[in-house]
């Protein structure tokens, strides 16, 4: 019996405390190529002080926990001290400092590192040192379309030097070849969904279990509450609907430092009593949610590919989203309507004319039928290219 090939993941895309979902494509390629490799998976996270003050204030902050290991995964979480803004541009080098023993002891045929940095260039720079290929993954917002001068440089050597890049989008896929990566060495795969979760259910059923009214107009929002999401244009977009749909409810699934300004404006004259804000959801819970639902509203600023809106379209439920990221590569005019982001006024108009439209759920369900099984081959595929063992044919 030939023996599996050995991969090491790096990601600081894990389970936290406030996330215990955090990271779950990560988490589910993992379980995919588990098929084919030995994986292990290596969270890294920087250690900022305790103290709120000192902690980072544009997103949720709260340690990788191995309580919400996901099952099935082997891991070991990797910390390094950090400082908020002050530390950032040392922070690859502190993490490959802290990463190195750790690939020393697993001895991997390949890095297979998810989010560009400082992950990614933490973990390049381990395997130069230990002489294993790296490859690197991009998620989305870790390659912004605008590099910060701090970080920029590192994040451009990142994916310039590693073995191979992963984009979960064409767009990425592109904007990494004109920041010098050779075409032949990037390749998109696109996230998958789990279909035994998210699938098509009757609305009315749905929304009697979830105490929703069968005639409301009822728009899920799933994601991160932050401002890259686009919820201050859907805030401002909810009043000018309400003449035409007095019965027009917003739920919104998620948590995020923009919860408190988003309440504060839900509680205003103009939209109090129609915004709902449940917190995180079990996956379960969400796939009710998007049954109940006439359909997602994503109006995000930078995506890469978001899985609200593949578990949507696995629900059969039609998508308003912004044309960033790869939505433009999953959404078509069968399953969903694309408004440019940050444009209230068009959001509007495609909100209005979703609703209006009678939709087909059993044709939006076969616009996306892939699996995190597909996510899992494609990317063992890419591992043994990098390994020298040449494309494997892998089975379903």
């Amino acid at each position: 019996m030939t023996q599996k090939p050995r991969i090491a993941v790096v990601t600081s895309l894990g389970p936290t405390r406030l996330e215990p979902y955090g990271g779950n494509p990560i988490s589910q390629t993992v379980l995919a190529l588990q098929r084919w490799a030995e994986v292990e998976v290596f969270y890294t996270q920087e250690s900022f002080p305790r103290w709120r003050i000192f902690q980072p204030r544009k997103f949720l902050y709260s340690r990788v926990d191995s309580r919400y290991f996901p099952p099935g995964i082997r891991a070991e979480l990797v910390s390094f001290p950090a400082f908020p803004f002050v530390t950032r541009p040392f922070n690859g080098r502190a993490c490959s400092r802290h990463l190195l023993p750790y690939l020393e002891k697993a001895r991997p045929d390949v890095i297979l590192a998810y989010w560009l940095y400082p992950s990614g260039y933490g973990a390049l720079l381990a395997g130069e040192k230990l002489g294993i290929p790296v490859i690197v993954g991009v998620r989305g917002s870790d390659l912004p379309a605008e590099l910060d001068l701090l970080t920029g440089r590192l994040r451009k050597a990142a994916i310039r030097r590693a073995s191979f890049v992963l984009t979960v989008s064409d767009e990425l896929r592109l904007r990494a070849i004109r920041l010098g990566v050779p075409s032949e060495r990037v390749r998109s795969i696109h996230n998958g969904c789990d279909s035994s979760v998210f699938q098509v259910a009757d609305r009315q059923s749905a929304r009697a279990q979830l105490g929703v009214e069968s005639n409301a107009e009822l728009i899920v929002f799933v994601g991160r509450l932050h401002p890259v999401k686009g919820l201050g244009d859907l805030m401002e977009a909810i009043p000018r609907l309400l003449p035409s749909y007095p019965r027009l409810e917003v739920v919104l699934i998620g948590e995020g430092i923009l919860e408190g300004d988003l309440r504060a404006r839900a509680a205003r004259a103009d939209l109090a009593g129609h915004v709902r804000f449940l917190g995180r959801q079990s996956q379960p819970e969400v796939a009710r949610w998007l049954a109940a639902a006439d359909l997602l509203c994503l109006p995000s600023h930078s995506e890469g590919c978001p899985n609200a809106v593949l578990e949507a379209l696995s629900c059969g439920r039609p998508v308003v989203a912004s044309h960033v990221g790869a939505i433009p590569e999953l959404v078509n005019s069968r399953c969903g309507i694309l408004f440019p982001h940050g444009n209230v006024a068009r959001l509007c108009e495609a909100i209005s004319e979703a609703l209006a439209c009678r939709w087909n759920e059993r044709t939006i369900a076969s616009q996306y039928g892939r699996r995190w099984e597909d996510v899992g081959d494609e990317t063992y595929e890419v591992c043994c290219t990098v390994v020298g063992k040449g494309t494997v044919a892998v089975s379903a």
